[in-house]
């Protein structure tokens, strides 16, 4: 099967992405914008997982921008995605460690550490405790609920843009909503426990 041109609908699939990929690697900037747009919400949730959600647009930045000046180092234009994805794994790691030796020289505690992630309102503030009971769980299942429960991607998705098999990410979901339920059921014993103690 031969992939055909360019076109105005948003890429979803190998072909179509190793047909973006060759076209940002001749130049087209169109084309580059497109992998963007189809691959922004994967690349925002990898991050979301692993570093404070206010430093994730800008490393979003970061990862696109990376990705564009090591795009000619692709071996398989059609496995963008999971190329993609360990470079944002990567930034990530990254970014913590130059997180930790800023730190280790100012002795600087980052705001959002120090105040526990503060936020303004309940749906805030419960969204902030589900975001932390998620990125307690282990890697496997963190990201794949993050793609799914905050950016919105289907099973499918997921699959393709991650390069992992639909089996693996319904048992990732399965196994991470699972255990989800059980953390958030602990909190909210705990949280009826407390406010009955304080009457």
């Amino acid at each position: 099967m031969e992939c055909q041109a360019v076109t105005a609908v948003p890429s979803t699939g190998a072909c179509d992405d190793a047909s973006l990929v060759n076209a940002a690697r001749q130049g087209d900037r169109a084309a580059f914008g497109r992998l963007y747009e189809g691959y922004a919400r994967m690349v925002h949730g990898i991050l979301l997982t692993r570093v404070p959600p206010g430093e994730v647009d800008d490393l979003v930045q970061d990862v696109f921008v990376l990705a564009l000046s090591r795009l000619v180092g692709l071996r398989d234009s059609a496995r963008f995605g999971p190329w993609l994805a360990a470079i944002t794994r990567n930034r990530a790691h990254d970014y913590h460690r130059q997180s930790r030796t800023a730190n280790e020289l100012t002795g600087h505690v980052p705001i959002e550490e120090a105040e526990g992630g503060a936020t303004s309102g309940l749906e805030e503030a419960e969204a902030a405790v589900v975001l932390a009971i998620i990125r307690g769980l282990s890697e496997t299942y963190r990201e794949t609920l993050i793609l799914r429960l905050v950016e919105g991607m289907t099973g499918p998705e997921i699959a393709a843009r991650t390069g992992l098999t639909p089996g693996s990410v319904r048992v990732n979901l399965h196994r991470g909503m699972e255990q989800l339920r059980t953390k958030l059921g602990r909190v909210s014993t705990a949280l009826r426990k407390r406010n009955e103690h304080e009457r």
